[in-house]
């Protein structure tokens, strides 16, 4: 037994004394009644109940005033404009008052909503500090979503006002935003009563009189707002995640239980210290961008990188290791998929040596699984730990990693490695039986969740038990599929709804698309079941071939269903490739396969909201009918 395995234990059957502990490094307005409040079991449980705090205090005026206030809180760093800017604790927690003190001035309250349609500009995070700061409720949507899910989202959480930009900057265009949030308004007219606009050079927002606000003037003349008191299992924010019925789920996070989490998981889990700087390459319009940009590195006194740029084309494959080096980064944190665009740009790592990463000490990606091809490249370039680990909107921090800050496990490719304390993760059949080691079936979390996972969704208790509890009574089911290998690491293969059938036999896309992607031409896989009247589903693969590749397709193509006969079997009957120029995905990195599916079986589908660039499907579908799909 080492210490991990002590500290796991200790987290499971001392829920309510290990979290105490983890909360007394952060500062109370009121303790609490009870760590774990479970009297509305077995769906309902609430953390730190009766005890009352500030996230916004805890994450900008305890080290302001606490000898961090001349430490830089946010690095801004805009490939996109050629604008950096270093901002402190004692500048940000100033900002985040006045801003703080706009919202009170339009008459925002503690419990109202508010929404935050940004770019990745400062203005984003000071956004979404403000609202916290008065007990206000912020809904961040990413920036550039169209007038309807935006709309959908107005709909849902009612905010009183909208925090927004004139515009987004993507390479090679601007989006201005004005366009969309008018949009927006046309479709849910009547909720939003004011707008506070950052005008950027690159485009401009016509100001409404009596509506509208310039977010510099508003800021100038507004006097602070001091934090105010909210109750822990209040909420801090909803944000929304797709649904299946296409209705998006607003997933809330309350206060205390999030904070305490959070701050506890950048040390155990990533290994860093106060004051070192750590840049998570997302967006603050998913739960990456909440949890690991703004609040977790805040209330454990870091630097935190705030990056509106890509991983490719602004203005490289390099650009990555120019903010490390720049900065001092000694902690990335980005998407599988972004160094899967990396690999393909630059397939020798030749940039990463131009740029001094002396300081960089280890790489942990999430988002989407990572290929164990891609875990060996980043591990071979950089010479530092490559830490796989997997969480989701609803928890708001991982569920499997290797706890680099307890005790470093060794990494086996494919794995996330092992549950993190407070998860009591469990491969589970439809009996909710646990199944053999090695065996797959339906990765769940017996209940209660450890703090900061979703309580419930917002105004909809319901759906909440609905989506998560109701098929697997007493756990939290992820909606993914997977097995436990004897060492207790997780191997996260699928989707549930990616595990195809294949006459009769159970197969993970996961497992196939890890055989495409050790093919040396392939830069970038997936793999989808599209239905079969014979066998019920056959694999169908797509693969993204890495920059200089300069072979005929069909060569590789037969290449790679070799591949899958000879590492997984006949069993698979994968026949079926083609070679793409690129695959869809949300701007997040996941890659949709369940559309792709769609169109190989000819069924109707929606475009997804959250897609990056809509033009692919087309390019999906010509693909297909070059193979056939669909069929009849």
């Amino acid at each position: 037994m080492g210490k991990l395995d002590d500290i796991y234990r200790r987290s499971i059957d001392d829920r309510e004394g290990f979290w105490a502990d983890a909360a007394g490094e952060l500062e109370w307005h009121k303790r609490w009644d009870k760590v774990l409040d479970d009297s509305r079991a077995p769906h309902f449980y609430r953390w730190f109940a009766g005890a009352e705090c500030n996230t916004c205090y805890n994450a900008l005026d305890r080290h302001a005033d606490g000898g961090r206030g001349d430490q830089a809180a946010i690095i801004y760093d805009s490939p996109i404009t050629g604008r950096q800017k270093r901002i402190t604790y004692s500048e940000l927690r100033d900002k985040v008052a006045r801003c703080a003190g706009v919202l009170t001035e339009l008459g925002i309250e503690k419990g109202d909503r508010v929404i935050i349609y940004m770019p990745m500009i400062p203005q984003a995070a000071v956004a979404m500090l403000a609202c916290a700061r008065i007990g206000a409720v912020h809904s961040v949507v990413f920036g550039g979503f169209a007038s309807n899910e935006l709309a959908t989202r107005i709909k849902d959480a009612r905010p009183r006002a909208i925090l927004t930009a004139s515009c987004g900057i993507e390479p090679g265009r601007v989006i201005p935003y004005q366009p969309l949030v008018e949009g927006a308004l046309d479709l849910a007219p009547g909720i939003v009563e004011s707008i506070v606009v950052t005008q950027r050079e690159e485009a401009a927002w016509t100001l409404r009189d009596g509506r509208d606000h310039d977010w510099k003037a508003a800021l100038d003349a507004a006097g602070p707002a001091a934090c105010v008191p909210v109750k822990a299992t209040d909420p801090l924010y909803v944000l929304y995640t797709s649904g299946t019925t296409g209705q998006p789920k607003g997933v809330v996070r309350d206060n205390g239980g999030h904070m305490v989490a959070l701050k506890w998981s950048m040390k155990n889990v990533y290994d860093v210290d106060p004051g070192e700087i750590f840049w998570a390459a997302s967006d603050v319009g998913w739960v990456v961008g909440h949890s690991y940009i703004v609040y977790a590195p805040l209330l454990h006194g870091c630097t935190t990188v705030l990056f509106e740029g890509k991983p490719v084309g602004t203005p490289d494959a390099g650009t990555f290791w120019r903010v490390i080096a720049d900065h001092g980064v000694t902690t990335l944190f980005t998407a599988p998929t972004a160094f899967r665009a990396i690999k393909k740009e630059d397939p020798q790592g030749k940039l990463i040596g131009q740029y001094d990463l002396s300081k960089f000490r280890a790489l942990f990606l999430a988002g989407e699984r990572c290929d164990p091809d891609t875990l060996a490249w980043a591990q071979d370039k950089l010479k530092v730990p490559v830490i796989d680990h997997w969480w989701q909107t609803e928890t708001g921090w991982p569920m499997a990693s290797n706890c680099m800050g307890i005790e470093p496990l060794p990494v086996k490719p494919g794995s996330p490695t092992r549950a993190v304390p407070g998860y009591d993760v469990q491969i589970i059949d439809e009996k909710m039986n646990e199944v053999p080691r090695g065996q797959m079936g339906a990765i769940c979390v017996k209940l209660p969740m450890p703090p900061s996972c979703l309580p419930t969704l917002w105004n909809a208790d319901q759906r909440f038990i609905d989506s998560y509890l109701a098929d697997y009574p007493g756990f939290y089911k992820t909606g993914d599929a997977g097995y436990m290998d004897e060492d207790g690491y997780i191997y996260v293969m699928s989707r549930i709804d990616d595990v195809i059938n294949v006459a009769g036999h159970r197969l993970s896309t996961g497992a196939i698309e890890e055989v495409l992607a050790s093919h040396p031409d392939v830069a970038e896989c997936a793999v989808i079941g599209a239905e079969d009247a014979l066998k019920g589903q056959l694999p169908v693969g797509f693969l993204v071939l890495k920059a200089g590749v300069d072979r005929d397709d069909a060569e590789i193509v037969t290449e790679v269903v070799k591949l899958v006969r000879d590492q997984i079997g006949p069993v698979a009957a994968f026949k079926n490739a083609t070679v793409v120029k690129r695959l869809p995905k949300t701007r997040s990195g996941k890659i949709l396969r369940g559309t792709m599916a769609s169109i190989a079986d000819g069924k109707d589908f929606k475009t997804p909201a959250t897609i990056d660039d809509p033009a692919i499907l087309d390019e999906i579908a010509e693909n297909l009918k070059g193979i056939g799909y669909p069929k009849g």
